[in-house]
């Protein structure tokens, strides 16, 4: 069964290898976990899954080699207090239905019962109030109602009266094409964090306090610079025109930056990277700061991500005067070629479905402009560019 569990996780593309996968095997010989399929699911998602995009393939699997392994071998124990069962059958059933659970003979009754009917039970089984199957009013199964029933082979509750859930799956929406929330993105951000120690020597190191102390004979204090992410990022971002349909996903990356990152700068432009940028949305056209001003004060040790949909006319990139705001005296494409010779890891980050870049001159142009390193803004596509950037 374990043989066929690795062969699934690899067949479903979770990369799971032999040292992990022995790394279980040996965790289970030495009783690291009892009986209960819960802890035997909890220690093998912990030893074989590396990646939060692969934990719901890995349930799927898991539910399908390891179907009805629950219901057979975990030791069945009130873990909930009879009286805590007692409190919530008093606040949600009727009398009928009271009296219907005391009939069964309560909870361990009811999971000896269950016992019976897998052993009993050869086939599928529809409606009734015994066997295990749907649509009924048997104890166990799916999609029927019974006051004091365990739900098997069932998506979601609809009575809201299981007993015990054994088919949930917690983890949804984390496959690589899924676009970014917060939480994703700063789950791939930390990626590119570089810690380095910095500052003042204010922490204590407890391995050169103790060498020291057994060296000398008494307590001998070491102290060593706090570790801090050393990774300095330079975001430019589009803003206004066609980037007001992703205005939400670039809000959500900014805020998982700011969070993730001590050196953290930040500037906007509008369609294509001009002589100007701006910090101020809402002072753009007062407060300019000359894009060679940023670029000679942040040193090529910067990783640079541009954030826009790469939506414009091509004339806005390739010609002078090309800006449909203002007359600029350099092509963006200029401004771009210059950004990439002084920065050697950049990337520019594309809200637009990458199945949809091909209809769009500009989005080519502005990615041979990158020499490719343009990524669609999918959990995937920051993980590719974060490997980019740590080249």
């Amino acid at each position: 069964m374990f043989s066929s569990f690795f062969k699934e996780l690899r067949d479903a593309r979770i990369p799971v290898t032999l040292k992990e996968y022995l790394t279980l095997l040996a965790a289970l010989e030495a009783g690291a976990v009892g009986q209960r399929v819960e802890d035997f699911y909890y220690l093998s998602r912990a030893a074989l899954v590396k990646d939060e995009r692969h934990l719901d393939r890995f349930d799927q699997v898991f539910g399908h080699v390891f179907k009805g392994l629950d219901l057979m071998t975990e030791t069945v124990t009130a873990e909930i207090p009879e009286d805590w069962l007692r409190a919530v059958s008093a606040l949600h059933l009727t009398d009928e239905e009271k009296a219907q659970i005391e009939a069964l003979g309560g909870w361990e009754k009811i999971m000896e019962t269950l016992r019976q009917r897998l052993a009993e039970q050869k086939e599928r089984h529809q409606g009734g109030n015994k066997w295990i199957g749907t649509g009924g009013t048997s104890p166990f199964g799916a999609y029927g109602y019974n006051p004091a029933g365990v739900r098997i082979g069932q998506a979601e509750s609809r009575h809201r009266r299981a007993i015990k859930v054994w088919d949930k799956r917690e983890f949804r929406d984390l496959a690589g094409d899924v676009e970014l929330g917060v939480r994703n993105i700063k789950m791939a951000l930390r990626r590119l964090r570089r810690f380095a120690r910095d500052g003042a020597a204010e922490e204590l190191d407890l391995d050169q306090t103790v060498r020291g102390t057994a060296r000398k004979g008494y307590l001998d204090l070491a102290l060593r610079p706090v570790r801090r992410n050393a990774v300095k990022v330079l975001m430019f971002f589009d803003v206004g025109g066609s980037m007001d349909w992703h205005v939400q996903m670039a809000e959500e990356l900014f805020s998982a930056a700011r969070s993730e990152f001590k050196h953290l700068e930040y500037y906007y432009f509008h369609n294509c990277l001009y002589e100007g940028v701006w910090r101020d949305n809402a002072r753009r056209w007062r407060e300019t700061v000359p894009t060679w001003q940023v670029l000679n004060t942040y040193a090529a040790d910067y990783k640079v991500i541009f954030v826009g949909d790469a939506s414009m006319s091509p004339y806005e990139i390739t010609h002078i005067g090309g800006a449909v705001e203002h007359m600029n005296e350099e092509a963006g494409a200029t401004w771009l070629q210059r950004v990439s010779a002084i920065y050697p890891h950049t990337v520019w980050l594309n809200p637009v479905p990458e199945t949809h870049w091909d209809y769009t001159p500009s989005i080519g142009l502005v990615r041979r402009l990158m020499e490719g390193r343009m990524y669609p803004m999918t959990l995937s596509g920051l993980d590719s560019a974060i490997r980019e950037l740590m080249r």
